[in-house]
Formats: C-alpha cells, sequence, structure tokens
C-alpha cells in the first residue's frame, strides 16, 4: 500500500493509496486519548470525575523517556486539555495532546508514507505515480487572473493555454481531471491555490485538485529560525493528490521529489506537508514518530526546565562551536578534513539525551532515534558519488540532521534540553582540537577550521582520515583542493566562512561571494561565475596566476556592458525581517514600494526591487522597474571583481 497522502476527517483518518495503477482512499476510525498525570492528584478529584464522565477518563499508566508516570487516558482535544491546564494552574503534565492524528496513527501501525514496502529507511522509491506540471505565467503578487498557463504531462510536450479567464480556467480544469494526476508540480502554487478557488466559485466550476473536493488549510506566518525572519505562506492543500509549491518549497529545491518523499517517509507525514515544512520541523516529525512508535508519550508542554548554575559553569559550558581563524591568502595542495554529520554522531557517541542527563547508563532516546539517520547519511553521501539521483536525499538527510542539533536547546522542543545542546559544543570543540593535534603530530599545516571541518596542507592525507576516524571514533569525508582562497576581513584578517577554490575534479566551490549569495544581481553573479570558471581551468597557483588578465578581461567588459544590461537582471532579491526601519536604507524603501503598491508583505517574505538612485534611496519593485542607478550597480561589480582579484594578489601583500 503506497500511501501518497493522509488527513485527519471526522472521527477518523483518511489515507489515500496506490492500488496498482488506481488510487483509492480508505477512512479508518480513529480517537486516540491523551494522556494527564496529575503529581498531586488530591485536590482534583471533582475535576478527574467530570472528566470521567464526560470524556470517559480513565486511570492508567504510560512511558515517558524518563520512565513510567501513573495518570489517566482522556478521550478530548486540545482545548480539553488547555482548559485542564489552567484548573489545576499548570501543574498537570500533559502528553500526545498536540501529535498530529494521522501521523500517530500510523507510527501506531508501522505504516509509512510514500513506501511500498522499501522500508523507511530505504531510498528507493518505487511507485507508478502520475506527475504533471503547471506553470502559471503571470506574477500572482500583481493579478488574480491568469492569462497563460503551461501544464506538461508526464513526458508530453508542454501546451500552452491563452484566452479568457473563464476559458482558461475551464481548459486547466479540464486536463487536472482527464489526466487525473497523482502529482503536481506547480511554482507559486500556495499563491496561486485560493485566487484560482475564488475563480472557480465566480464561474460556478469545481476545482478538480482535490481527489475529495475538500481542501485543508494552512495559515500564513512569520517566525524567527536560526538568527533570521521566515515567512510562510498560507497554502489550500487538496485531498488525495500531492500538490507541490517547487517555488516555495526548500525541501523541494534541495532535495527534487525523492527528498520530498523522504522527509514524508521518515517524519510519517502527506508528502503535502513535507514539501510545506521546514528540515527543522521534519526532524522534529521524525522524532515524535520514533516515540510513537516506541510507546513512548510526547509531551505537549516540556517540563524538564534548565538546572540553577552559577556564572562560572554556566560561561564554561554554553560557548558555541570552535573556530580557527585563517590567514587570507592563496594556498596550493589543500584538504578539507569534514566530520559526516558531526553534531547527530556526537549525541550518538556520547549518548546524550534529555533522560541521559546523570543517567549514562542508560540508552538514551535521542541516541536510539538518531543512529539510523546517520548511518543513512553516510551511506548517502558514499553512495551519491557513483548514483547522482541520491544527492537530493542527501541533501535532506543532511539538513534534518544539521537542524536536529539546534532542537536540542530549543525551549519548546519535544525532546530537548539545553545541557545535551551545551554538552554536544562542548565535545564538537573537543573533537575539533583532537584533531588539530593529530594533524599537527602528523607535519600537517592546519590552515583554517570551523566546527566540523579542518582545512591542512600535508600529506599522506589517507593517513590523516585513518588516524582521525580511528581515534575520534566519528566518519571523516575528504574533498581536496588543488588551490583554495580564504578572503579577508575589512581588518585585513581571513574571513570564517569567504572561501572558494578549484576540487580535484576541476569544478569550484565556493562559500560566502558574490556568485554564492542570494541577494547578488544575476549580471553580477553570471560575470563571477564566468571568472570562475576561467579560474577552473589552472590546476596550481602558478598556472592561476597566468590567467590573471583573462579574467581581468571578463571584469572590464562587464563594466562597458553594464549601462546596456537587462532591468530584469539587475533585480536585488532580500528576505526581509521587518516592515518599517528606523533610518533611511534601500531595503526598507523597496518595502515602502511594495506596501505603495498595495502588495501584501510580511516579516521574513522575499522581495525583489531594482535601485534606481541610491543616493536618494529610491527603488522601484521588480516588476515596475525601467531604469536603474548605473554607479551603484558598477559598486556592486566591483566588490564582485574584489574577491576574484585578491587570488592574483602576491604573496605577503
Amino acid at each position: 500500500m503506497w500511501i501518497l497522502d493522509s488527513a485527519n476527517r471526522g472521527d477518523g483518518v483518511d489515507l489515500w493509496y496506490r492500488d496498482g495503477t488506481i488510487t483509492r482512499v480508505a477512512h479508518h476510525l480513529y480517537d486516540p486519548p491523551f494522556f494527564l498525570h496529575l503529581p498531586d492528584p488530591g485536590p482534583h478529584h471533582e475535576m478527574i470525575g467530570s472528566l470521567e464522565e464526560a470524556f470517559g477518563a480513565s486511570p492508567c499508566t504510560f512511558t515517558t523517556i524518563f520512565g513510567e508516570l501513573p495518570g489517566y487516558r482522556v478521550f478530548g482535544d486540545r482545548n480539553i486539555a488547555e482548559t485542564i491546564e489552567r484548573q489545576t494552574g499548570y501543574t498537570a503534565r500533559l502528553f500526545n495532546v498536540d501529535v498530529r492524528r494521522d501521523q500517530r496513527f500510523m507510527a501506531e501501525r508501522g505504516l509509512v508514507p510514500c513506501s511500498g514496502g522499501e522500508g523507511r529507511f530505504s531510498t528507493a522509491f518505487a511507485h507508478s505515480l502520475r506527475l504533471m506540471e503547471i506553470r502559471i505565467r503571470d506574477n500572482p503578487a500583481l493579478s488574480a487572473v491568469c492569462t497563460e498557463i503551461e501544464v506538461t504531462c508526464g513526458s508530453e510536450r508542454p501546451g500552452r493555454l491563452r484566452g479568457s479567464a473563464r476559458i482558461l480556467l475551464a481548459d486547466l480544469f479540464g486536463i487536472v481531471a482527464a489526466d487525473d494526476p497523482d502529482v503536481i508540480l506547480m511554482p507559486g502554487a500556495d499563491a496561486w491555490m485560493p485566487r484560482l478557488q475564488e475563480q472557480a466559485r465566480a464561474f460556478g466550476f469545481g476545482m478538480p485538485f482535490s481527489r475529495s473536493g475538500k481542501y485543508r488549510t494552512m495559515d500564513a506566518r512569520s517566525y524567527w529560525s536560526y538568527g533570521r525572519m521566515e515567512h510562510k505562506a498560507s497554502a489550500l492543500i487538496p485531498d488525495g493528490r500531492i500538490l507541490i509549491d517547487t517555488e516555495q518549497s526548500f525541501v523541494y529545491r534541495e532535495g527534487g521529489l525523492a527528498g520530498v518523499f523522504m522527509g514524508a517517509r521518515l517524519a510519517g507525514i502527506s508528502p503535502n506537508l513535507a514539501s510545506r515544512f521546514t528540515p527543522g520541523t521534519l526532524i522534529s516529525g521524525y522524532e515524535v514518530y520514533e516515540a510513537v512508535g516506541k510507546g513512548i508519550a510526547v509531551p505537549f508542554r516540556k517540563s524538564d526546565v534548565e538546572t540553577t548554575r552559577k556564572l562560572g559553569p554556566l560561561k564554561e559550558a554554553d560557548r558555541g562551536g570552535m573556530m580557527f581563524q585563517p590567514a587570507a591568502g592563496t594556498y596550493e595542495n589543500v584538504d578539507e578534513i569534514d566530520f559526516t554529520s558531526l553534531y547527530p554522531s556526537i549525541i550518538i557517541r556520547e549518548n546524550l539525551s534529555p533522560e541521559t542527563i546523570g543517567h549514562q547508563e542508560r540508552r538514551g532516546f535521542l541516541t536510539a532515534a538518531l543512529e539510523p539517520l546517520v548511518k543513512l547519511r553516510i551511506e548517502t553521501k558514499r553512495r551519491k558519488k557513483a548514483d547522482p539521483e541520491l544527492a537530493g536525499i542527501d541533501s535532506i538527510l543532511k539538513w534534518m540532521l544539521v537542524t536536529c542539533f539546534g532542537y536540542t536547546g530549543y525551549k519548546n522542543a519535544k525532546f530537548g534540553r539545553i545541557e545535551v545542546h551545551e554538552g554536544i559544543t562542548r565535545m564538537s570543540r573537543e573533537i575539533l582540537m583532537q584533531t588539530k593535534a593529530m594533524a599537527e603530530g602528523m607535519g600537517f599545516t592546519v590552515l583554517h577550521g570551523i566546527v566540523d571541518s579542518l582545512w591542512v596542507q600535508g600529506t599522506p592525507v589517507a593517513a590523516l582520515k585513518e588516524r582521525v576516524e580511528h581515534g575520534t571514533g566519528l566518519p571523516v569525508e575528504v574533498e581536496h583542493f588543488d588551490w583554495i582562497v580564504f578572503l579577508p576581513q575589512r581588518d585585513k584578517t581571513g574571513a570564517y566562512n569567504r572561501y572558494y577554490g578549484r576540487l580535484g575534479d576541476g569544478s569550484v566551490k565556493v562559500r560566502g561571494i558574490a556568485a554564492r549569495r542570494h541577494d547578488t544581481p544575476e549580471f553580477i553573479r553570471t560575470v563571477q561565475q564566468e571568472m570562475l570558471t576561467v579560474m577552473s581551468h589552472a590546476g596550481t597557483v602558478a598556472g592561476l596566476a597566468l590567467l590573471q588578465d583573462e579574467v581581468r578581461e571578463i571584469y572590464l567588459a562587464a563594466v562597458q556592458r553594464l549601462p546596456d544590461a537587462e532591468v530584469k537582471d539587475l533585480v536585488i532579491n532580500r528576505r526581509i525581517s521587518r516592515l518599517t526601519y528606523g533610518r533611511r536604507c534601500l531595503e526598507g524603501a523597496a518595502v515602502q514600494a511594495y506596501l505603495k503598491g498595495g502588495t501584501g508583505i510580511a516579516p521574513g517574505m522575499k522581495i525583489g526591487y531594482v535601485v534606481r538612485d541610491a543616493r536618494t534611496y529610491a527603488v522601484d519593485t521588480e516588476w515596475e522597474a525601467e531604469k536603474f542607478d548605473v554607479l551603484y550597480y558598477r559598486g556592486l561589480l566591483e566588490k564582485a571583481w574584489e574577491e576574484i582579484r585578491f587570488a592574483f594578489r602576491p604573496a605577503g601583500v
């Protein structure tokens, strides 16, 4: 049974699944209880009596990661749980209150979405799903009406739909109904679906994206994540069919369709949700599925608060990851020693979990949950070199495992605890220092180090890799650079996260420079990429120096072309963190341009704008722009050139 969608419906759960070439739905009656533990039940006997009478509450014992607790099973919803919290003065401990019903149903029965029996940790996805791609050529921020749509069904050539809004919608709906796809890939789907639904109602059409005619909704929200504001758009999710907004879905952009399926399979949720969730939400869902499958109750509110500590020990514990600052310059024959999924590997090696703090004799929940995921990541990272189709799955696993560390310190994490978070960073610092000592002891020169990676010069690197793996007990990957450039900061010291270099296969790896940054205009990105392509032909630093004139010519030619560049190639894309600014700036002016034009924006959203006059902070939205400030963009182009020119700087300058 290949489950492609699930939904909470009425008194149970709907599972949509493939039966041969036919998609069917099965409704399962399912109304699970939540669990209630009262440290002192005595004062609450009247409340307990009411719960027994109205919600079938009954005494029970249930399991948490800390052990068994006596309590009650209550057949009520979240509102009842929150009422209990208030009535008990928030002394009640509640479990399994906010676990998704369909996820819990599948976890309790060992059902795995997007799997035909391959297994939850398999990278194979055997299915006969029909795919369709829909591209609406209009901008949903400017118009609620479509004027041109391109539809591709399977391997068929795309067909273009044109005409009035009524004819266009009728044609699109007819194609969807006739082809009956299981997966629809649609850039901007979450922005367009409410508009299409509104138009369909106006014309008296039935919108056929949902196989049941029903749609689930996700509300829009803005939130902080890893130091920056993010925005999740609202969404209409169809029943029985996978609809992916390929433009907005981080999981799809990183992992493709296989990455979405992998995220759904691991978290035990519908791929519709997996495509719209962040990697952090996926790893949290994975842990919840693991807990429910093992009969472990999931806390509604985390109660294992941080212990009181003196300032000295606290400062010593909470120091974050280790970094070694590089000396800015160009280096030849450098190897990067990279630990695969270091932080989750430390959790496993050190048995770090909320319940093992002070009780290392126990095998922790996080240890057991993450071990198969880390093994899978190591496997996909190794195999993707020979099988590029695994690259997307490997990327999703990487991001899920990266965020699992952050969730150990997140205040609302179901299975997090700050002492675990601190223990991970402490061990990572010790491991990086240990690795540095091993490298230097074998005669290597350490150039740079950051959290889980070390850049070294010397030979034989294979022997160093073997020694590090043996000494730390952790898997290591080695990446060879024929040459690498560590760029300077403004004070001339080496930057931690801005570098580029030629790998052993002739490709160029870049981090933190214009070609990599999301806000770089396409014109400037293309110019810098052209320069890097020329530089990639040099296998040595000496050979690189010989290319300086050719690379400079690319820059000079770009300077000459800039005044005649297409305005669309000079759009700056930024993720905004607020709607009001205390001082004048280009980003603030762009926000005002959006608001003035009546375009709805929210913190965390990306906006695109063109600078018309930097001196007066005059900017235009990307669709209104007709002119641009040549001097301003010349400055951006020069910055991109300076990042490249530094590679040709004489040693010691």
